[in-house]
C-alpha cells in the first residue's frame, strides 16, 4: 500500500473527551472516528487490526470445532417475551416498532435467536453437541459510553453458543472454550486472566471472564501469588490473615457508652481508642418474597469494622433482594426505633446475617440501638446475637487464598471475554427438545460464549503502548512494514531501491506500506507517524545513507538503529520475515 494513496489521518493533539491512553491512541493514529457518542467508524489502519483480530478468533473457534453463522441484528420483540427477558433488560435493550406497528430490538446478545433456530433444526441427541458461533454488530443503549470502543453503543463481538443432550456434555465443551479462549488471547500476544465470575443476566450457573491486565481496567480482579485461583472481586473468597484478627482474652465487662455524634466506623474508632477491626458495622437491607419481589421488611447484615460489604454476594443469599437496596433513614427508624450510625446485633428482631469476620470476635464494639450510643466490650449472647453466618464481604489484598496456597493481590482488568454454562434456562423457556437415547423429549442444556472483538482491540493498545504510540504485537499490525522514504524527488536511486523493496517485502508475504509522500510531508512527521501507528519493522531509504552504502531499519518500541548495507537489504527482509 502507498501511503500517497492511502487515508493517513493521523493527528499530533490529544483531543480533550479522550480519557484513556487506548481511546487517545486510536483517534490520534487514525484508527478510528466518533460519529456520535458510543459510535465510531472504522477508518482503514483500524479495521486492518479489528480484521485480523476477527480472523485469529475466527482460527480459534473453527479449531474447536464450532459453526460459523450470522443472525440478524434485529430481533423480533415475541422471543424475547418467551424467555422473559423482554420486560427485564432495561433501557440497555434499543426497542423500536416497524411500520406494522410490530415490536423489536436490536440484539445486545444472541440467545434467543440461536436457541430458536436450533429447537427448529435438531430433534435427536445424536446431533449433539453442536456448537455455533458469530462474528458481528451488537447493539447496547449504554446510559454513559466511554473510553472510545472499550464501552460504546455499537460493538463487534463473536458470540458462540453450544447445545447438549446432558450436564456431562456441557462440561467438557466449557473445558474446550475454556482452553480455546486462553488459546486466542495467548496468540494476540496478551497478558491475562481467565477469573471465576457472576453469570449477571445472562443466567446459568458456572461462569468465567477473561481479564487483560490494565490499570486502566473498570474491573477488579483477585489471583492467587502461588496457585492458579482467580475471580472476579464480586464473587472472590479469601481468608484474614490470623495476624490481622482481634487477640483472643478474657470477657470484659460490657458497658454502654454515649458516642455523641460518631456516626462512622472512623469516628467511633477515634472516639473509643479502639481499632476498626475491633468494631462491627451493621448494614440494613431490604428483603424480598419467593418470586424475588422486593418488600418492606428488613436484613441486617453484620461486617468487622474494616471490611467492606461485598453486594453481590449478599445479594445471592435467599431472601435478600437483588440487586441490594438499602433501606432508608425512615425505614430504619421504623423498623429499629433509632437512627442510622448506632445500629447493632442487639435484640434485634429482624434476620441478621453475620459476615465470618465477625464470628469469633470478643470485646468488639456495637451499635446499641439507641441514638448516640454504643455497646463497649460487648460479646455474643442471648442478647447480642446473629441467626446466621455467610461470606458476605469483599475480599483484601493480603488475604489468604481460598485453596491456603499463598496469598491474594487484587490488580485492575479489562474484560475481554466471558463464558457460561447456561443450564436450562432459554431451553426450557423457549420449551427447546430433542428425543435422547430412549426416545424421550429432554430439554437441551446450553453454553454461551462471548469475545468483545473491538475491545480487544483497546486492550492491547492499553498494554502495549509508550510515549510515541502504539506497539502492536507482529500479527495483529496494521503493516508489518514500513518504508520510509527521504527526498525521493532529490534521487532517483532512493525511488528505485524503496520499490524493489517494496516488491520484494510484498513478494515476501509481509504486508508492507511505502511511505511515498511527497516533500510537504517532512521526514519527522514519516517517522513520528510510524511509531504512532505501531508499526513493527521500519526501513528507512534516504539520499544520505545511500551515499555511505547503506539503508536504516528501526524495530518498533526499540531505541537503536541498525544500518543494513544496501546490496544485503533484500536478505534482511528474508530475516524479518523468517522471525515473526
Amino acid at each position: 500500500m502507498r501511503a500517497s494513496r492511502y487515508l493517513i489521518a493521523t493527528v499530533k493533539e490529544t483531543p480533550s473527551d479522550a480519557e484513556i491512553i487506548s481511546h487517545q491512541l486510536m483517534l490520534r493514529a487514525g484508527l478510528v472516528r466518533k460519529l456520535a457518542s458510543g459510535l465510531y467508524t472504522w477508518l482503514p489502519l483500524g479495521l486492518r487490526v479489528l480484521s485480523k483480530v476477527s480472523q485469529v478468533v475466527r482460527e480459534e473457534m473453527d479449531k474447536s470445532g464450532a459453526m460459523e453463522v450470522i443472525m440478524p441484528v434485529v430481533q423480533p420483540a415475541e422471543l424475547w417475551e418467551e424467555s422473559g427477558r423482554w420486560p427485564t433488560m432495561g433501557h440497555e435493550l434499543l426497542r423500536f416498532k416497524d411500520r406494522h406497528d410490530r415490536d423489536f430490538c436490536l440484539g445486545p446478545t444472541h440467545e434467543e435467536v440461536i436457541t430458536d433456530l436450533i429447537r427448529n433444526e435438531y430433534s435427536s441427541y445424536k446431533q449433539l453437541p453442536a456448537i455455533f458461533y458469530q462474528i458481528q454488530t451488537k447493539f447496547r443503549d449504554e446510559r454513559r459510553p466511554r473510553f472510545g470502543v472499550m464501552r460504546a453503543r455499537e460493538f463487534t463481538m463473536k458470540d458462540a453458543y453450544s447445545f447438549h443432550a446432558s450436564q456431562d456434555c456441557l462440561d467438557e465443551t466449557y473445558k474446550i472454550m475454556h482452553q480455546t479462549y486462553c488459546n486466542i488471547f495467548s496468540r494476540l500476544g496478551m497478558e491475562f486472566r481467565p477469573v471465576i465470575a457472576d453469570s449477571g443476566n445472562i443466567g446459568g450457573s458456572t461462569s468465567h471472564e477473561f481479564h487483560v491486565l490494565a490499570d486502566s481496567g473498570e474491573d477488579e480482579i483477585v489471583f492467587s501469588s502461588d496457585s492458579d485461583y482467580a475471580a472476579n472481586i464480586e464473587l472472590a473468597e479469601g481468608d484474614i490473615p490470623a495476624k490481622a484478627q482481634s487477640d483472643k482474652s478474657d470477657k470484659a465487662t460490657c458497658e454502654t457508652v454515649d458516642t455523641g455524634d460518631a456516626k462512622t466506623i472512623e469516628e467511633v474508632s477515634d472516639l473509643l481508642n479502639r481499632s476498626s477491626d475491633t468494631l462491627i458495622k451493621t448494614l440494613l437491607v431490604h428483603a424480598c418474597n419467593d418470586d424475588g419481589e422486593r418488600t418492606e421488611d428488613l436484613i441486617a447484615l453484620l461486617l468487622r469494622g474494616d471490611q467492606e460489604l461485598n453486594e453481590t454476594k449478599a445479594s445471592k443469599i435467599p431472601g435478600i433482594s437483588s440487586p441490594i437496596e438499602f433501606a432508608s433513614d425512615e425505614s430504619i427508624e421504623k423498623a429499629i426505633g433509632c437512627p442510622p450510625g448506632c445500629l447493632g446485633p442487639v435484640s434485634l428482631k429482624i434476620r441478621t446475617v453475620a459476615d465470618h469476620s465477625v464470628v469469633d470476635l470478643q470485646n468488639f464494639v456495637c451499635g446499641a440501638n439507641q441514638q448516640s450510643h454504643h455497646l463497649l466490650n460487648a460479646n455474643w449472647n442471648e442478647q447480642c446475637k446473629y441467626d446466621e453466618v455467610a461470606d458476605i464481604r469483599k475480599v483484601q489484598e493480603g488475604d489468604i487464598s481460598p485453596d491456603g496456597k499463598g496469598t491474594l493481590s487484587i490488580k485492575r482488568g479489562i474484560e475481554v471475554g466471558h463464558i457460561f454454562q447456561l443450564g436450562t434456562k432459554y431451553t426450557e423457556s423457549m420449551k427447546a427438545s430433542v428425543l435422547n437415547v430412549n426416545g424421550k423429549a429432554v430439554l437441551m442444556t446450553m453454553g454461551c460464549y462471548g469475545i468483545g472483538v473491538t475491545r480487544i482491540v483497546a486492550a492491547c493498545i492499553e498494554q502495549n503502548n509508550d510515549k510515541q504510540g502504539i506497539i502492536w504485537p507482529e500479527n495483529i499490525a496494521p503493516f508489518h512494514l514500513v518504508i520510509v522514504q527521504i527526498d525521493a524527488q532529490k534521487s532517483e536511486t532512493v525511488s528505485e531501491i524503496s520499490e524493489a523493496l517494496y516488491v520484494k517485502a510484498q513478494t515476501l508475504g509481509m504486508e508492507v506500506l511505502l511511505d511515498d509522500r511527497d516533500k510537504k510531508t517532512s521526514p519527522g512527521v514519516k517517522f513520528a507517524d510510524s511509531e504512532l501507528m505501531g508499526i513493527p519493522h521500519r526501513l528507512v531509504v534516504s539520499p544520505r545513507s545511500l551515499a555511505d552504502g547503506v539503508i536504516e531499519y528501526k524495530r518498533r518500541g526499540e531505541d537503536e538503529k541498525q544500518l543494513i548495507d544496501k546490496d544485503m537489504s533484500l536478505e534482511f527482509l528474508n530475516s524479518i520475515v523468517s522471525s515473526e
